[in-house]
């Protein structure tokens, strides 16, 4: 599994052959159930990073404090599809989203991997961050009990937007859990924003893989 910086992927890139872009199948166990994961070496959305499997080991193992049966949960920047998937198995009625040229691979990981079980398959939908959000997911119809984010925050253009995208979704009673790797000013400027805008709080902290955990919820008036 890659755990490096963006920069190695641009670098594996160089020799990976080209017959095939994806690489590699990993094998993660959460809840007593084995996922299997397609990776894909054409975009960092399709790579397993550690927030993701972070944010997995602390829901399979806080069921009690966040339970997810029943619960609606969105995804945002879902990737491989391996959060979103751990959610499903613990039983929550998931949305996965990301850009569109990740979701053919996003589709496969969550097809593969919930077919057999007895619990709703999680729905995969297009989200660019910032961009039609009242279009395709309208207030009046779409709330969610838990906005799940791992590793969105990074050397990227889109933070603003991101930020809008969290604001947007996280109404009064709706959870936002994000984990990320924190690396750069950058990450720590955004979690400045996110303090100021939420009420937040450091749920763990990954020290091995520089990867904190937060809660934040909409500040009651």
């Amino acid at each position: 599994s890659l755990t490096g910086s963006p920069v190695t992927l641009k670098i594996l890139q160089n020799w990976v052959p080209r017959v095939s872009h994806y690489f590699d199948k990993e094998h993660y166990t959460y809840a007593g159930h084995q996922i299997v994961i397609q990776e894909s070496i054409e975009h960092f959305g399709a790579v397993v990073w550690p927030g993701a499997l972070a944010l997995s080991q602390y829901l399979e193992s806080n069921q009690e404090q966040f339970n997810l049966k029943d619960k609606k949960v969105l995804e945002i920047g879902a990737g491989t599809g391996l959060l979103s998937i751990v959610a499903c198995i613990l039983g929550a009625h998931v949305t996965a989203t990301d850009l569109p040229e990740v979701l053919e691979n996003l589709s496969y990981n969550i097809s593969r991997n919930t077919q057999n079980l007895n619990m709703r398959k999680p729905e995969v939908r297009k989200l660019v961050w910032g961009e039609g959000l009242n279009e395709d997911f309208p207030v009046s119809t779409y709330h969610y009990d838990f906005i799940l984010a791992t590793d969105v925050v990074y050397h990227h253009a889109a933070l603003d937007p991101l930020l809008a995208t969290m604001v947007y979704f996280c109404k009064p009673g709706t959870v936002l859990l994000w984990a990320n790797k924190f690396r750069f000013s950058t990450d720590y400027e955004f979690l400045e924003k996110v303090c100021n805008i939420f009420n937040t709080t450091i749920l763990a902290e990954f020290p091995e893989s520089n990867v904190k955990l937060l809660k934040a919820t909409v500040r009651e008036n």
